[in-house]
């Protein structure tokens, strides 16, 4: 077990080095830079060197690549280019909270409703149950997600009136933003532990288990379900990644000051420091997700461990 978590440890670093590595020199590839629009209001190019080398951006990308790791390796995600005196860190910190009480609240969403979805359309296969659910979970794997956030917005903000259309200043306001957070989720959920399921109910323990008269209800829950609930192990890792770390779409239409706002505000804005430390932050989050979810998968599954 030590091992298994010696490679996947060092695995996850090498991750991240090519993750800083890649972003840093493809922000620097993209034509333009974060003062760019100063020269459409014709400020003076003095003005401009000075801010270059205030954040550096007048030396060499190498060394500026040093430098960021440098940075990075301490802690230290640098200062935001156009929010004067505001550091990226202090953007996450304020704004990771945020994100991550709206998508806890989708994420434990999400795993009831899509198991117990998947759980019944497997037990209930061919009938009206396994029909609904699984016509359900093709239409939310189908329809983007922006798409049904505007939906959403439409129906129960502007022609119902019924639910608040910004922030999160109470239990209404996370309704909506919760909703088009999981339902994604939801659906996927449900087709994988659908599948899982109907593969495990096949295997000759369950049958064995249904011969000597165990209640239907263990036969599922004691017996079936710890082996057909590893692949939706599998996707928790990125789901728990990428919903805790904001939904860029959700908290832009719903106006929730998360880092997924911050992200896209800097990429409009071409802030350099706040893409890349928040891509960092963001990617560090689903390495460490992924990372944890290796470690359970090597807890519940035996087989891990005999194959390590």
């Amino acid at each position: 077990m030590a091992g298994y978590i010696v490679k996947r440890l060092f695995a996850s670093i090498l991750t991240m080095f090519v993750l800083v590595t890649i972003t840093f020199f493809l922000m620097h590839a993209v034509p333009g830079g974060p003062f760019s629009p100063a020269e459409e209001r014709k400020v003076p190019k003095s003005v401009m060197e000075k801010m270059e080398a205030k954040f550096g951006l007048n030396e060499p990308v190498g060394v500026q690549y040093v430098n960021y790791l440098k940075s990075i390796a301490q802690g230290d995600l640098g200062f935001s280019f156009k929010q004067s005196d505001v550091t990226v860190n202090e953007l996450i910190s304020r704004g990771f909270p945020v994100s991550a009480k709206v998508g806890l609240v989708a994420i434990v969403l999400a795993l009831i409703i899509g198991m117990l979805l998947g759980i019944t359309s497997a037990i209930k296969r061919g009938k009206w149950a396994d029909w609904a659910s699984m016509i359900f979970a093709t239409v939310g794997i189908s329809i983007p997600n922006f798409v049904l956030t505007v939906l959403m917005l439409f129906l129960f903000a502007v022609v119902l009136k019924l639910l608040p259309t910004y922030g999160l200043s109470s239990w209404k306001h996370y309704i909506l933003p919760v909703v088009g957070l999981a339902f994604g989720p939801i659906a996927y959920i449900a087709r994988l532990m659908r599948s899982s399921m109907l593969e495990v109910m096949r295997q000759d323990y369950i049958l064995t288990a249904r011969a000597k008269g165990v209640p239907e209800y263990r036969v599922i829950f004691k017996h079936a379900l710890k082996n057909a609930i590893i692949p939706i192990v599998t996707y928790l890792g990125p789901l728990v990644a990428a919903l805790l770390t904001g939904s860029f779409i959700v908290e832009r239409v719903f106006s929730i000051p998360g880092i997924g706002r911050d992200f896209v505000t800097g990429i409009s804005d071409r802030d350099y420091s706040v893409i890349l430390g928040l891509t960092v932050f963001l990617g560090l989050f689903i390495i460490i997700a992924n990372f944890i979810v290796d470690i359970l998968y090597a807890v519940i599954d035996r087989r891990v461990k005999i194959e390590e």
